[in-house]
C-alpha cells in the first residue's frame, strides 16, 4: 500500500509547473527558524521571497506579484523535490518543509454550491446525523426533487416557484434556501494561520462517527476584492454534527487541523485564469489502511453560482478584508459508497490518505487523524509578528 511519503512527489505539481507562477510558504530552519513566502522557479529551485515581502498577504496584494514569482531575487533554499520529500512523515527540522500557502488571510467558505452536495445536506438534516437513516431519506428526497435543480439559477423566479412547491410538499430546507435562494452561504471555515498544508495530518473531531473530505478549489482574493489565484483545499466535514443541527456548523467545520490548503497558489496570468477554474475537474481519491478505496470527480462546470459571483457574496461594501482572504468554493462530492455495511455509506477511518487534484493546480495529499492527536496549532498571528521582527523582516512602508 502507498504511504504518505510515496505521494509527495513532483506529481503534486501541475504538469505545466515550469510555465506556471507558483507561490507558497515554507518553514525555514535557522536562528531563528520561521515561515517565509516562497516561489517555485522553472528550473526547480525554491526561492525565499521574505526579503521582498514577508507575508503572503502582502505578496498577493502587489500588482507585480507574477513577475516577483518568476524573477524576484531571493535566497535559494533547495529544490522542489527536496522540499516535497521533507513535507510528510519524519520531517527533518534542519531542512525546509512546506506549509499552507497563506498566512494573514481569513479562511472563508461557501457551502451548498452544487446540487449533489445540496441534496446530501438535505439528507443530513432529515437524518439528524444518523447515517443509518440516510439511504431511505436519499431515495425519498431524490424522488421529490430529482436532479432538475441543476438547471435552476439561484435567486431566479424559477427558484422561487420551486421553493413554493417544495414548501407545499413539506420538503423545504434551510440548505435549499442557500442552494437556490438569492443569498449564498458564506461562513468562516477556519481561523487565520490555522490551515495545514501538503503532507500534514488533517483532523476530525474525535466524537464524530460520520464524516468526509470535501475537495474544493480555493480562491485567493486581495483586500481590493480582486481574485488573483487559486489553490486546492480540503474542507473537512462532520456530517453527523451538522446534520444534528445547522447551529453546530462551527463545531463541524473549525477544529484543529481540519482545514488543509495547498500545495501552492497558482497566480492568474496569461496561461491560467478564472476560465480554467470554471472548467476544472476536481478529483478525489481516498485510500484506507483497511484496503478501502474510493474515487470521485467534482466538475466545476456544475457549480450553481459562478465563482466570481460567490466572491461578491463574501466581499464588498458590507464586508472588507484588509489582509485579503481565501474562499473555498464548495464541492458536489459527498461520498455515499458503503464502507463497512450496506446502507451505512462512507465515513473516514484513522490513517486514510486523501488526495485532491486537478491538472492546473496539482495535488493536495493529507492523512486523516483526530484533532486531538494532530499537532496542536501554536503559531498564530502574534508569533508570526514576533518571528518576523526577530528575523529583521518587518520594515516601515516606503
Amino acid at each position: 500500500m502507498k504511504t504518505l511519503n510515496d505521494l509527495l512527489t513532483l506529481e503534486c505539481l501541475p504538469p505545466d509547473w515550469r510555465e506556471a507562477a507558483l507561490v507558497g510558504r515554507a518553514w525555514l530552519p535557522g536562528a531563528p527558524a520561521g515561515p517565509s513566502p516562497i516561489a517555485l522557479r522553472a528550473n526547480g529551485d525554491i526561492v525565499d521571497l521574505a526579503g521582498t515581502e514577508p507575508t503572503m498577504s502582502q505578496l498577493l496584494a502587489r500588482n507585480d506579484r507574477v513577475a516577483l514569482a518568476r524573477s524576484a531575487p531571493g535566497k535559494m533554499i533547495g529544490t522542489i523535490e527536496a522540499l516535497l520529500a521533507n513535507s510528510g512523515d519524519g520531517r527533518d527540522a534542519g531542512r525546509p518543509s512546506l506549509l499552507a500557502p497563506i498566512d494573514l488571510q481569513p479562511i472563508k467558505a461557501s457551502g451548498v454550491t452544487f446540487v449533489q452536495s445540496l441534496l446530501e445536506r438535505v439528507i443530513e438534516e432529515q437524518a439528524r446525523g444518523d447515517t443509518a437513516k440516510a439511504e431511505a431519506i436519499r431515495a425519498q428526497v431524490t424522488r421529490i426533487m430529482g436532479d432538475d435543480l441543476a438547471k435552476v439559477k439561484p435567486g431566479s423566479r424559477e427558484a422561487e416557484e420551486i421553493k413554493r412547491v417544495l414548501v407545499e410538499q413539506g420538503a423545504w430546507s434551510q440548505y435549499l434556501e442557500v442552494g437556490i435562494g438569492p443569498d449564498a452561504e458564506i461562513f468562516t471555515k477556519s481561523q487565520v494561520m490555522s490551515a495545514v498544508g501538503l503532507g500534514a495530518e488533517i483532523g476530525l473531531h474525535p466524537k464524530s462517527t460520520w464524516n468526509n473530505p470535501e475537495p474544493e478549489i480555493v480562491l485567493a482574493v486581495t483586500a481590493a476584492g480582486e481574485t488573483v489565484g487559486a489553490t486546492l483545499g480540503n474542507d473537512v466535514n462532520l456530517r453527523d454534527f451538522e446534520g444534528r443541527s445547522a447551529l453546530l456548523l462551527g463545531k463541524s467545520k473549525d477544529n484543529n487541523a481540519s482545514c488543509a490548503i495547498g500545495p501552492f497558489i497558482r497566480l492568474f496570468d496569461k496561461g491560467f485564469g478564472m476560465d480554467e477554474v470554471r472548467q476544472a475537474d476536481l478529483a478525489l481519491e481516498i485510500l484506507g489502511t483497511d484496503g478501502f478505496a474510493l474515487e470521485g470527480v467534482s466538475p466545476m462546470s456544475k457549480i450553481s453560482r459562478d465563482p466570481l459571483d460567490i466572491v461578491t457574496h463574501a466581499w464588498g461594501p458590507y464586508h472588507q478584508y484588509p489582509d485579503g482572504f481565501v474562499l473555498f468554493l464548495g464541492t458536489m462530492f459527498a461520498p455515499v459508497k458503503d464502507r463497512d455495511a450496506p446502507g451505512m455509506g462512507f465515513t473516514h477511518k484513522i490513517g486514510d490518505l486523501v488526495s485532491i487534484s486537478t491538472p492546473k493546480l496539482g495535488r493536495l495529499v493529507n492523512r486523516v487523524t483526530t484533532s486531538d492527536r494532530a499537532p496542536p496549532w501554536t503559531f498564530g498571528i502574534g508569533a508570526l509578528m514576533q518571528n518576523l521582527a526577530t528575523r529583521g523582516l518587518l520594515r516601515r512602508p516606503q
